[in-house]
């Protein structure tokens, strides 16, 4: 399951342009981490909203893979953010987890924290549905 999530996590060319990188995989969990770059900050100098939202999301979604059967793909079918602190630091983690497996939908959340000198900040928390796509 390593090697095919990390394979699909490479194709994904969001991933490449915001810096991503895979810390951990594990079964049921997946941990995702970027650099705030200015490239994605909001006018504030804030990481922007979109760059905390594909990291938590995508970590959400190899969450999900790691339970699916091993020629499914995953599909985010809908994921909620909450933004509890703006993205300051120099990275963000998300730490994406499987909350309930199944074989139609797959429950997920994932807690997106900002790196700083002074230690970790949780700025948000996505909560979602999974769905495992077939081959025909």
């Amino acid at each position: 399951m390593k090697e095919k999530i990390t394979a699909s996590f490479f194709a994904q060319s969001m991933m490449d342009s915001i810096g991503a990188e895979i810390v951990n995989i594990s079964s049921g969990a997946v941990t995702l981490a970027a650099p705030i770059l200015p490239a994605f900050t909001q006018q504030q100098g804030f990481g922007h909203a979109a760059l905390t939202f594909a990291l938590g999301d995508t970590a959400a979604g190899y969450a999900a893979l790691t339970v699916m059967p091993g020629n499914a793909e995953v599909l985010t079918a809908e994921i909620k953010i909450n933004l509890l602190a703006p993205a300051m630091g120099h990275r963000l983690r998300a730490e994406g987890r499987v909350i309930k497996p199944g074989r139609r939908l797959v429950i997920v959340q994932s807690d997106v924290y900002a790196e700083t000198e002074d230690g970790d900040r949780h700025i948000a928390v996505l909560t979602g549905t999974m769905v495992p796509v077939l081959p025909k």
